[in-house]
C-alpha cells in the first residue's frame, strides 16, 4: 500500500522559515498555519479581524494550471496498471482511424421541439455502440495500429454557466462536473475496448465549445493510461495535429480555425513528414455533416456527428444530415483503402 503524503514536508517547513525571516505574511497567519498543519504558501485568501477592522487579505494566487497539474500528478501516481497485451503480428497490416466527432455529450435536445431526442445517456450509448460497430466492420482487414481522434466539442460547454468558450449559452442535460466525469468514463471505456485489438495512438483536437475543459479532459485521460503499455498520446493545445503511418500523412483539426483550402499548405509547412509521404489526408469536424474534397495531393474530409439538433440548430434549419461516426482504413503503401460509417437510425 502506498504511503500518503505527509501534511507538511521538509521543503514546506523550510518555506515557513523563509516566511518568518522575511515577514512576508501576517505573523498570526504563520502561527495558525503552523499549529494546524496548513502550508502558508497554499493559503490564497484569509480574513484578519481586530477590534477596529475586518480585513480580507489576498496571498499569492495559485494559477488554475498549477492546481490542475498537481491533480494530474496524483492521477498518474494512482493510475491503474493494465496487463501487457501480446498483439499478433500481421502479414498485411493496416491502420484503423476512428473519429467520434462532435459528440456534445452534455447537449439537450427534445423531440417535441426539434424532432431529435438527445442527452448524455443517448450520447454515451451511441459512441460506445459506434466504436464496437466500427471494429466489427473492420474485421476484413488486419489492423496493426489504431488512431483515435478525441476532443472536438465532446463536453459541449466550457463554464459553470453552461456557455461555450466564447460565451454562447447552451441547453444541457447535466451539471458541468457530472458531464466531465461521464466524458472521462466514456473515453476510458472506448480506449479499453480499442486497446484489445491493436496498439493505440490518441490525438486531441481543441475545439470552440470546450477549449479549456476539453484540454483538461484529455490530460486526465492520458494520466489514467500512464501505466499502460501500447498507448501513446498527442494532447498538446496545438490546433492541428499530424500523424505518419508509413506512406500516409494524416492531419486532424476541429475545423473552426484555419480555412479548409489552407489546410494542405499548412500541412506542408508544419509537418516534417510531408516529403516522405505520398497519401495525405486532413480530417476535420465542427460542421456535423460529411464533406470531402481533394486539394491536389491532400484530401480534406469533414466528419459526421452522433449528436442531435438542439433548439438553436432546429430553428436555424441545421439538421437532418445523417447522424453517425466515421472510420477509415489506411494501407501502408496504397493509402486509404476503405471508409467505414456507423449510422444511427433513431
Amino acid at each position: 500500500m502506498k504511503k500518503f503524503r505527509p501534511r507538511i514536508t521538509e521543503d514546506e517547513m523550510e518555506l515557513l522559515e523563509d516566511y518568518r525571516k522575511e515577514k512576508v505574511e501576517h505573523d498570526a497567519l504563520i502561527k495558525e498555519c503552523e499549529e494546524i498543519g496548513i502550508p502558508v504558501d497554499k493559503v490564497s485568501t484569509y480574513w484578519y479581524k481586530s477590534k477596529r477592522f475586518s480585513i480580507n487579505v489576498k496571498n499569492k494566487e495559485t494559477p488554475v494550471e498549477d492546481l490542475f497539474n498537481e491533480l494530474v500528478g496524483y492521477v498518474k501516481q494512482y493510475a491503474p496498471e493494465y496487463p501487457t497485451i501480446d498483439y499478433k503480428t500481421s502479414n498485411d497490416p493496416h491502420l484503423l482511424v476512428i473519429d467520434p466527432a462532435d459528440i456534445h455529450l452534455n447537449k439537450l435536445a427534445r423531440a417535441i421541439e426539434t424532432g431529435d431526442e438527445y442527452n448524455h445517456n443517448i450520447a454515451f450509448k451511441r459512441v460506445k455502440d459506434a466504436v464496437i460497430g466500427l471494429l466489427n466492420r473492420s474485421k476484413g482487414y488486419q489492423v496493426e495500429k489504431i488512431l483515435l481522434i478525441i476532443g472536438n466539442d465532446i463536453l459541449h460547454v466550457d463554464t459553470k454557466n453552461n456557455t461555450t468558450t466564447g460565451g454562447t449559452h447552451q441547453d444541457v442535460s447535466l451539471m458541468w462536473y457530472d458531464a466531465f466525469k461521464l466524458a472521462q468514463q466514456l473515453l476510458v471505456e472506448c480506449i479499453e475496448i480499442l486497446m484489445q485489438v491493436a496498439p493505440l495512438h490518441v490525438v486531441f483536437n481543441p475545439s470552440n465549445h470546450d477549449n479549456m475543459s476539453g484540454f483538461y479532459l484529455a490530460q486526465v485521460v492520458e494520466a489514467w493510461f500512464s501505466r499502460c503499455y501500447g498507448i501513446s498520446f498527442d494532447i498538446t493545445p496545438s490546433h492541428r495535429k499530424y500523424y505518419k503511418y508509413h506512406n500516409n500523412l494524416i492531419g486532424s483539426t476541429h475545423g473552426d480555425g484555419a480555412r479548409e483550402q489552407d489546410l494542405p499548405l499548412l500541412m506542408a509547412h508544419e509537418s516534417p513528414d510531408w516529403s516522405s509521404t505520398k497519401h495525405r489526408y486532413f480530417y476535420t469536424h465542427h460542421i456535423h455533416h460529411k464533406k470531402s474534397k481533394d486539394y491536389l495531393s491532400v484530401n480534406v474530409e469533414a466528419m459526421r456527428s452522433p449528436s442531435g439538433a438542439d433548439s438553436w440548430h432546429h430553428k436555424s434549419g441545421y439538421q437532418h444530415a445523417p447522424k453517425g461516426v466515421d472510420a477509415f482504413i489506411h494501407h501502408p503503401v496504397y493509402g486509404r483503402v476503405a471508409v467505414l460509417t456507423h449510422i444511427f437510425q433513431d
